[in-house]
């Protein structure tokens, strides 16, 4: 895939510059590759720097509402200064290592809702950045996170949505200051009982963070977390997990802050609003299922484009696509 634009903060004949993508698709914890194509344009340029940067739409809660920014949440610098001469081509290879927390945007080939990942080019000539339009990467689930998406269209969940919110999750370790929420319509059985699930993933080389928060209608919302490695969640029954999970919350009345008592014996762990601080639960015949809670994003609204809207944050490629 071949992104070429001109360089518009430089004026008329300026260098162009082309982001080349070996592939458009990586999962957290891969590597992005591909080549920035330069050509010289109608005068010589001192080039200062080039770097790449991830970047993903973010919800940012504020005083007036939930506003939407852009989160530049990894950089990597691929070239430093040279000198570009008038109609002159340049290449510069590069390999960016993908955050293992990056947000899921495709599964199975189809763009989530509400999901914008991209990387952006940005070039340094004489004190002045161009930091470019943002280029859009398909982010695929890692087979760890795809065996337990894959349980919730098996118990007739509807996919709704997906975002990106500002903030930590307590109690879970995170390398980036936002999380991702992957939404979901329960089955009709829980219709009335539970307004809808959301998923969260908090991934790391060794393993998952999984969190799951049901919305009650009128009695609360229910969250619980369990850590399983990647090797570990690809044998486990994940439709049979989650169809535990709803069934003791329906055992108790619909969703509240669960109280960990489970007849059947499958969920433990810190309970009733005591934050668990750690990232386990048990490993037996289910998740053992702890009580986290999102944190506020405060002093984290310097880092993002606030008010530039998700669905803008993309330009037309298609006149700029060579392939």
């Amino acid at each position: 895939m071949v992104f070429k634009r001109m360089l518009g903060a430089f004026g008329v004949g300026a260098p162009t510059v082309d982001t080349v993508l070996d592939t458009p698709r990586v999962q957290p914890g891969g590597v992005l590759s591909g080549e920035v194509r330069l050509r010289g344009g109608d005068f010589d340029a001192d080039i200062e720097g080039i770097t790449l940067g991830l970047v993903a739409g973010v919800e940012i809660e504020g005083e007036g509402g939930e506003l939407s920014g852009l989160a530049d949440f990894h950089r990597v610098e691929v070239s430093g200064p040279f000198k570009l001469a008038s109609k002159a081509g340049r290449v510069i290879p590069f390999r960016i290592p993908v955050p293992w927390e990056t947000p899921i945007s495709e599964i199975d080939g189809q763009p989530l809702t509400g999901m914008a990942v991209g990387v952006r080019t940005e070039l340094a000539i004489a004190k002045a950045v161009d930091k470019g339009d943002l280029d859009p990467v398909a982010v695929e689930p890692l087979p760890s996170q795809a065996r337990i998406l894959q349980a919730f269209p098996r118990l007739g969940f509807q996919f709704k949505s997906a975002d990106v919110e500002a903030g930590q999750v307590y109690g879970v370790r995170q390398e980036l200051p936002f999380y991702q929420e992957i939404e979901f319509y329960p089955p009709p059985q829980y219709a009335g009982r539970i307004g809808q699930v959301e998923l969260t993933f908090v991934a790391a080389p060794d393993g998952l963070e999984v969190v799951l928060e049901a919305d009650g209608s009128g009695s609360g919302d229910a969250i619980g977390r369990f850590r399983v490695g990647h090797d570990e969640a690809l044998a486990k029954d994940w439709a049979a997990e989650l169809d535990r999970w709803l069934g003791a919350l329906a055992h108790h009345g619909g969703p509240g802050p669960y109280d960990g008592h489970d007849p059947a014996g499958h969920y433990g762990g810190h309970h009733g609003g005591h934050p668990s601080g750690h990232h386990g639960g048990h490993h037996g015949d289910g998740p053992g299922w702890g009580t986290v809670a999102a944190a506020g994003a405060a002093g984290l609204v310097g880092g993002y484009v606030v008010g530039e809207m998700v669905e803008e944050i993309f330009e037309d490629d298609d006149e700029g696509d060579d392939d």
